[in-house]
């Protein structure tokens, strides 16, 4: 999960409070009878994120509409768009959740198709999610190719009895600090995009981080000065985490005390009764927006507008983010949240924390490879 647009386009509390509060193998059936009648069978194939326990969402579509979930589970998007291209050959997937900030890869790929906005409920959503920069991005050409399902962010999640954290002290930098070493578990791609960031803030950098999401040549050029600052910090990353059980992993079995991690994994620690914080760095948390994307061969087009419909409505979007421990983006989905879930986000976004928020930007396949590329040079490093 889980990774919008530049620096500075937050949310306001107002907003969160009101709209906020994101997959294990679930494969549900019901004899109920669906009163639309379907253009092909009663079920979907659909591919989302591994490490979720999704019953409750299942079992409530599959009440309400009858449709069955064939749910595959991967662990990324990397591998998301690998069994989507070999599913054009199968035909195994109808639909599948990366993030906004994929569409132009997925579409320059020809793997996905625009969804019916005459039949999809765009009105059912908060309008932040499908209008202004969110919504330009889901949009290619004019077409629709994205339609919101969750959101959530990622920044450090602590231990607070070895390294208590406060809003507004808690920094990114605190990732490559060397009171942390051997200490520490962040992703790849995204710790390196933490280290740019605090170039940037220093004034460190020869041109603003964002523009390395631009053209190739700033992108090498940038990415290049934190890669090599990063390597110099090296020591005090434990593991590089790729998909929410690893970085749970990092925690409770090898010794980590520090992360740049997704919500739901400081959630999940916190829940299990482990002294567990996350909070959003003062330079502002990574935000993601994730949704679904329809496949050029998809065989259950209408049951998948069906389900993403479900998940628009007040039920459906509180069941599919209470899976995620992260936030709905269906109008009322907050309401019908465990109180749990919204007093961790009230204590992980506190102050101007959501006015901070940095949304991932929108990349094409040439960023994406090289954002591989680099990670992959800062882990054998």
């Amino acid at each position: 999960m889980h990774e919008g647009t530049s620096k500075g386009r937050g949310v306001s509390r107002r907003s969160f409070l009101k709209t906020s509060a994101a997959v294990g193998l679930g494969v549900v059936a019901s004899p109920a009878i669906v009163s639309k009648a379907f253009s092909s069978s009663g079920e979907i194939n659909f591919m989302g994120w591994s490490g979720y326990d999704f019953s409750k969402l299942f079992e409530g579509f599959t009440a309400k509409t009858g449709i069955k979930v064939n749910f595959l589970e991967q662990p990324d998007q990397d591998s998301m768009l690998a069994q989507c291209k070999l599913s054009l050959q199968t035909g195994a997937v109808d639909f599948v959740e990366p993030t906004v900030d994929r569409v132009p890869a997925w579409v320059d790929n020809g793997v996905i198709q625009p969804w019916d906005e005459t039949k999809v409920k765009i009105d059912n959503y908060d309008q932040a999610f499908v209008t202004g920069a969110a919504g330009d991005m889901a949009k290619v050409d004019g077409k629709r190719y994205f339609i919101p399902s969750v959101w959530g962010t990622e920044a450090l999640t602590f231990n607070a009895d070895e390294n208590p954290m406060k809003y507004g002290t808690a920094s990114l930098a605190d990732l490559f600090d060397p009171k942390f070493e051997g200490k520490v578990t962040v992703r790849g791609h995204s710790s390196l995009a933490a280290m740019g960031r605090v170039l940037d803030s220093q004034g460190k950098l020869p041109k603003p981080w964002i523009d390395g999401y631009k053209d190739e040549a700033s992108f090498r050029q940038l990415w290049d000065i934190a890669l090599a600052e990063a390597i110099k910090h090296k020591a005090n990353i434990v593991q590089f985490w790729n998909g929410e059980n690893d970085a749970q992993a990092a925690f409770k079995t090898n010794g980590c005390t520090l992360g740049l991690t997704w919500d739901s994994t400081g959630f999940n620690l916190k829940s299990e009764g482990l002294n567990y914080g996350f909070i959003a760095p003062k330079e502002g948390a990574f935000a993601w927006l994730q949704g679904y994307f329809l496949m050029k061969n998809a065989k259950n087009v209408e049951q998948s507008i069906e389900f993403a419909n479900y998940v628009s409505t007040a039920e459906g979007s509180a069941a599919n983010a209470s899976a995620f421990k992260a936030n709905p983006t269906g109008k009322g989905g907050i309401d019908k949240m465990d109180p749990k879930v919204l007093e961790f986000y009230k204590a992980a976004y506190p102050g101007d924390a959501l006015q901070k928020l940095w949304w991932w930007p929108a990349m094409g396949g040439w960023a994406i490879k090289l954002r591989g590329e680099y990670a992959d040079k800062w882990k054998a490093a």
